[in-house]
């Protein structure tokens, strides 16, 4: 179950769309948090694709690696970040509509352990505000070119 969704419509092909998101490493190029993604794994993007991602949080870098945990190519993919006792699912899907693409970001948010539990509306809280735009960042990036 999602904790937080957010919607963009991106007047771009879902081909287009779906490629430049799934591809992590143009991942700083919309999320501000994001300093640097690199692919871990040889094989061409897919279920299991594993990317290592440098990320700004309260100011420290900080390194975690991101697994693709789905992938249907045009419509949606699933990322997992487990990082220090919290799994965030990123779910994303995108349609093709009349105005070019309706795009869906569904964010889950699990911490592990009792301190976490009890601070979980706080982290999801962070994680919106550093990750709810996203969808809007890579609207303007790809309705730019």
């Amino acid at each position: 179950m999602a904790d937080f969704r957010v919607y963009a419509i991106i007047r771009k092909p879902v081909e287009d769309v779906f490629n430049y998101a799934v591809n992590l490493e143009n991942a700083p190029k919309f999320m501000p948090f994001v300093k640097k993604t690199v692919k871990s794994t040889n094989e061409p993007i897919q279920k299991g694709s594993k990317f290592i991602e440098t990320r700004l949080i309260r100011g420290k870098e900080t390194k975690a690696e991101l697994e693709l945990t789905e992938y249907n190519p045009n419509h949606s993919y699933t990322v997992v970040n487990a990082a220090n006792g919290l799994v965030t699912t990123y779910h994303y899907i995108f349609e093709e509509i009349e105005e070019g693409t309706q795009a869906e970001l569904q964010v889950a948010v699990n911490p592990k352990g009792l301190f976490s539990f009890l601070t979980k509306k706080a982290l999801v809280n962070i994680i919106k505000k550093e990750d709810g735009h996203q969808l809007g960042y890579l609207k303007d990036v790809l309705e730019e070119e």
